[in-house]
C-alpha cells in the first residue's frame, strides 16, 4: 500500500478530529475540522484508504503545508 500525506491548506488550529488511526475512509470524507478566523474548514481525504496516522491533536495550532494525517491507499 502507498502512503499519502494530508497537509493543511491554511494556518489555523485543529478544532475537532473526526477520524482515528485504523478508520477506513472514502475519498473526500472529512478527517478533521480546522478553525481559522472563526470559520470551520474541513480537511478531506484525498483518496480512499485507511487512516495510518493523525499527527496533530485537538486545540493545537497548525501551519499551512503541515502534515496533519497519513493515509494508506
Amino acid at each position: 500500500m502507498a502512503r499519502k500525506e494530508i497537509k493543511s491548506e491554511i494556518t489555523g488550529s485543529v478544532w475537532k478530529i473526526l477520524k482515528r488511526p485504523g478508520d477506513a475512509v472514502g475519498e473526500e470524507d472529512s478527517l478533521m475540522i480546522l478553525e481559522s478566523m472563526k470559520m470551520e474548514i474541513p480537511v478531506l481525504a484525498e483518496a480512499s484508504g485507511t487512516v495510518a496516522e493523525i499527527r496533530v491533536e485537538e486545540n493545537t495550532p497548525v501551519a499551512e503545508g503541515q502534515v496533519l494525517a497519513v493515509l494508506e491507499v
